[in-house]
């Protein structure tokens, strides 16, 4: 078995054309479970398999815990990615980025604005031993090539579509 290496700088090259080139494409697909209700009780299954678990409400929203909440499986996502693009860059540039951590904080909040709901994120990057000027402006570049950075910034194109 090929042991695990990380992606290629490669991904780092910028793309020229008119349309949006999706390089990976998933699908999870939500069922409601016991209570008929994704968030309290749902099963997210994604198409490969690979990802099956078990959605529960947090106590803080009133259920019982107990299972992974979107909430936590889009910091997950959040940290993985921003991480990965710390890694990418640190590795171009030269500059040593083990020890690395990405810790992702999100928050199911109520919106002032329209009275209903929002998600916030805030991000906590440590890069020990690296010096702070360099650090800073890894971070800072992370932040533009970073797509979940880039949706928490700009919003996320996104189409719903009703079948039968």
């Amino acid at each position: 078995m090929k042991p695990l290496a990380p992606p290629p700088l490669s991904l780092l090259d910028k793309y020229v054309g008119q349309d949006i080139q999706p390089l990976y494409t998933t699908t999870v697909r939500v069922t409601g479970g016991e209570a008929e209700h994704g968030r309290a009780s749902g099963v997210a299954r994604s198409d490969d398999g690979n990802l099956d678990l078990s959605l529960r409400l947090p106590p803080e929203l009133g259920g019982p815990g107990g299972g992974t909440n979107p909430e936590q499986l889009f910091a997950a996502g959040f940290a993985a990615c921003f991480h990965g693009v710390i890694s990418l860059l640190s590795a171009k540039a030269g500059l040593g980025a083990d020890g690395a951590s990405v810790e992702v904080s999100v928050s199911f909040a109520r919106d002032p604005m329209d009275g209903m709901y929002l998600l916030t994120s805030a991000l906590t990057v440590r890069l020990p031993g690296m010096k702070q000027a360099a650090a800073e402006e890894l971070v800072r570049n992370a932040e533009r090539v970073c797509p979940y950075a880039k949706m928490a910034r700009e919003g996320l194109l996104s189409v719903v579509t009703l079948v039968d």
